[in-house]
């Protein structure tokens, strides 16, 4: 039971680091294209794309991190990471897309199946497992380590879309409205949230 204990907390610990901490969006500046969901997509769910997002984090963790312990001992580790890890990648999105494929009656399938490689090619997953491997994090750290990376991210797409609908201000001078005052928000935000890594930051 201690064990059993020990265990969660471990992994709800490593899922907070995530969420706040080492959020991915923010202390690590993934870009603003529709892969990352930070810009406008009308025919993209924030939620759809957040839950596929986290789904995608939690099912690539395991294969990432079986991969990865077993190219350790290898002398071109360091060269051979990337390519198994986008593998490891690579075969969960096949893996979803054909359960999704299968699942005729489930609701939001179009979407679901239009998200998967938006969310298979974010450069938040292949992040996500190379920090957890480069920590030497165990399998429980990486799992909550993950789960944490997707939340994290989620919580940034709707902090900037909600920024996005408040920046339409009159006040904003029209040469930075859209893009650019977003990208100032971004920003500023980023700065706050690098903060919580106990980085100091020179203005």
């Amino acid at each position: 039971m201690r064990d059993v204990v020990t265990t969660s907390a471990v992994f709800f610990s490593y899922a907070l680091l995530a969420v706040f901490a080492q959020n991915a969006v923010f202390t690590r500046a993934l870009g603003v294209s529709r892969l990352v969901q930070l810009v406008g997509d009308d025919r993209t769910s924030s939620w759809l794309f957040g839950m596929q997002l986290c789904i995608t984090q939690m099912l690539v963790t395991p294969f990432a991190w079986y991969a990865g312990s077993r190219i350790t001992p290898l002398a071109n580790r360091a060269q051979l990471r990337p390519l198994v890890y986008i593998a490891s990648i690579a075969v969960v999105c096949v893996l979803e897309h054909a359960v999704l494929w299968l699942a005729k009656g489930l609701p939001h399938r179009s979407a679901l199946l239009r998200i998967v490689p938006l969310a298979g090619l974010n450069s938040c997953v292949l992040g996500t497992v190379l920090v957890e491997r480069t920590q030497s994090f165990t399998l429980g750290q990486s799992l909550g380590f993950g789960l944490g990376s997707g939340l994290g991210y989620v919580l940034a797409v709707l902090l900037v879309t909600e920024a996005r609908h408040r920046l339409r201000s009159k006040a904003i001078p029209e040469a930075f409205r859209g893009l650019p005052i977003t990208l100032v928000y971004i920003g500023v935000l980023a700065l706050a949230i690098y903060g919580f890594t106990g980085h100091s930051v020179i203005l």
